[in-house]
């Protein structure tokens, strides 16, 4: 058990610039405690390992800032946010598999039992309406069937995974880039807030880091090293998914890929995993099976039948795809002007049939 005193010495040797998770356990390896690492120039150990000299260094800079960093760290409990150590009892158990996980986490919600199981969704951030849909569909079915679903919050496949799966009970965890009292990006303040009150927000970084580009490739070993399973919903042939994808695979997790055509940019990613070797999936069944969970009865990904729409509604409805097709192209499929072909696509996104993704862009809505 890690004493009060203990936890603020980690948390600032976490704060330290240029201090990883690697070399505070490897020191912790050596010393019997974190404040023996923060005064690691009072050991009279430098002779004895000589590459102590840079450590040392970084911490002495790092001290500049001891009462600010402290300041902070007892600010956390009364916004609701815990500081757990990779020696708490509440510390992810699968996180502790990967090489480089995190000597602590702030945490703000509630983590996952150890014994639930946990599936990560990530994928393109300028995702398709199938796309988005998709995500929404795994997420919220692996929810109900009792899976924490694991993201980032980014725009895209992340939000669309989170939203399914507060849908169904709120089993989901969003790991960041930024502190976790740093909603990013700013557009997801209200998904933000819901995840903090159903599911959990996590990050290895200070409550009120802003979101540094550097943060992100960092936060996806997180992200993958939390779950059993990474499931990818769209991603171009060079994409942040594909990196969580590789984390996922040297990590020893399960890989799954969603097909999508072979013509589309957003789907390149997905492809060259499933011929390099990660799992096909259509379904959210194929991730319980995968993690031997009985599914029941899966809710359906349902187009809407087009009941109760006007002849010349369904004709248009009938011209449209998952895929958003351009104006021109429908009004020449339907044999409506162009003119008359537009009011009605206007009427169908009133109506909740049609999204319009693009300037003159529409798909069918799911």
């Amino acid at each position: 058990m890690v004493t009060e005193r203990e936890r603020e010495y980690l948390y600032l040797l976490c704060r330290t610039k240029g201090l990883g998770a690697v070399t505070i356990r490897r020191l912790r390896e050596i010393y019997d405690s974190f404040e023996s690492i923060y005064y690691i120039e009072e050991t009279g150990r430098e002779e004895e390992f000589p590459a102590l000299h840079r450590v040392y260094a970084r911490i002495r800079e790092g001290r500049g800032s001891r009462e600010k960093i402290l300041e902070e760290y007892h600010r956390m409990a009364d916004r609701g946010i815990q500081f757990i150590t990779s020696e708490d009892e509440e510390y992810p158990v699968r996180l502790k598999e990967i090489y480089d996980y995190p000597m602590g986490l702030c945490v703000k919600g509630r983590l996952p039992a150890k014994d639930s199981p946990a599936a990560a969704i990530v994928g393109a951030r300028e995702n398709t309406e199938y796309g988005r849909a998709m995500a929404e569909w795994y997420g919220r079915e692996l929810s109900a069937a009792g899976v924490w679903v694991v993201s980032g919050l980014a725009r895209g496949t992340d939000s669309a995974a989170h939203r399914g799966a507060l849908q169904a009970g709120g089993r989901t965890a969003a790991v960041l880039g930024s502190g976790v009292e740093v909603c990013y990006p700013r557009e997801n303040q209200a998904l933000y807030r819901e995840i903090g009150e159903k599911g959990c927000l996590i990050s290895e970084f200070g409550p009120w880091d802003s979101p540094l580009a550097g943060n992100f490739p960092m936060r996806n070993r997180i992200i993958s090293g939390m779950s059993d399973a990474v499931v990818v919903v769209e991603a171009r042939e060079k994409s942040g998914s594909l990196i969580t994808a590789a984390l996922a695979l040297d990590q020893g997790r399960e890989v799954l890929a969603v097909p999508g055509r072979r013509t589309d940019p957003l789907s390149a990613g997905c492809n060259r995993l499933i011929k390099s070797g990660a799992q096909l999936t259509d379904t959210p069944g194929d991730v319980l099976e995968l993690l031997r969970i009985q599914s029941g009865k899966l809710g359906g990904l349902q187009e809407k039948n087009g009941k109760g729409l006007a002849k010349k509604e369904k004709m248009v409805y009938s011209c449209l795809d998952l895929q958003p097709k351009f104006l021109d192209e429908i009004a020449g499929q339907s044999g409506l002007p162009v003119g008359e072909c537009m009011g009605i696509l206007l009427e169908l996104e009133w109506k909740g049939y049609v999204v319009r993704t693009a300037n003159q862009y529409y798909g069918k809505k799911l």
